[in-house]
């Protein structure tokens, strides 16, 4: 995963002097994506991923509500990495790590996760990701997931998504436009190419929840075996 469709930071928008870096959608989504996540992780205690975490905005809000949860935030620009430790440093939350270093084009993820530093996942949460990126990187973040997951443990993918071969909203076509005339490899994944490639490693659809501005959550688990 070698670049984005946007940086925070050099998108116009406010970087405090210590670096944190602010995201505009968070504040339009956060309380949805929580909300679907309380259903799920409340009253849960383990060991949690945010793959991609951009901002830190969203690790440290999940942190703050979900405190028996040990949350690991990652990403693979330097920017944003900074950005996330500055807000671990503002929040002091105790139950937030320092962010690793992923590229979820290899699925092997990070030596901290390979070398089992860190316990099986309770949880791993994907924002706004595999849109701005190349299939390989989809296919890393499901490879990492199913090898990094605990036997309960799910994977929370927000986004716009395709349903059917459709756009569920004419933003969402227009934007999936503009993400493959930048890149040919980027562009709004479909539900059901996601659904193969979970089904690949193990994985399965359990709910597809409705979001803010026309995204989705699709939450995976584990298939049950006979």
């Amino acid at each position: 995963m070698t670049g984005y469709v946007m940086e925070f930071g050099k998108d116009g928008g406010r970087v405090e002097p210590d670096g944190r870096l602010d995201a505009p959608a968070f504040h339009r989504n956060h309380q949805a994506i929580r909300a679907l996540l309380q259903r799920y992780l409340a009253d849960r205690s383990g060991d949690a991923v945010e793959a991609g975490s951009g901002t830190g905005q969203h690790v440290v809000d999940f942190a703050r509500h979900f405190p028996g949860i040990l949350w690991w935030p990652s990403d693979l620009n330097a920017a944003h990495l900074k950005s996330i430790a500055a807000w671990r440093a503002h929040a002091g939350l105790a139950n937030v790590r320092p962010p690793l270093r992923i590229d979820l084009s290899d699925p092997a993820w990070c030596p901290e996760l390979h070398d089992g530093s860190v316990a099986p996942l309770l949880a791993v949460f994907c924002a706004n990701v595999i849109h701005i990126a190349p299939w390989r990187v989809a296919e890393g973040l499901f490879a990492g997931a199913a090898r990094y997951l605990g036997p309960d443990g799910r994977l929370f993918l927000y986004g716009p998504f395709k349903r059917d071969g459709r756009h569920t909203a004419l933003s969402n076509a227009v934007f999936d436009t503009s993400l493959r005339h930048r890149d040919p490899e980027w562009g709004v994944r479909e539900i059901e190419e996601l659904e193969k490639l979970a089904a690949g490693v193990g994985l399965k659809l359990i709910e597809a929840a409705e979001m803010p501005a026309n995204n989705l959550v699709l939450v995976f688990e584990r298939e049950k075996r006979a």
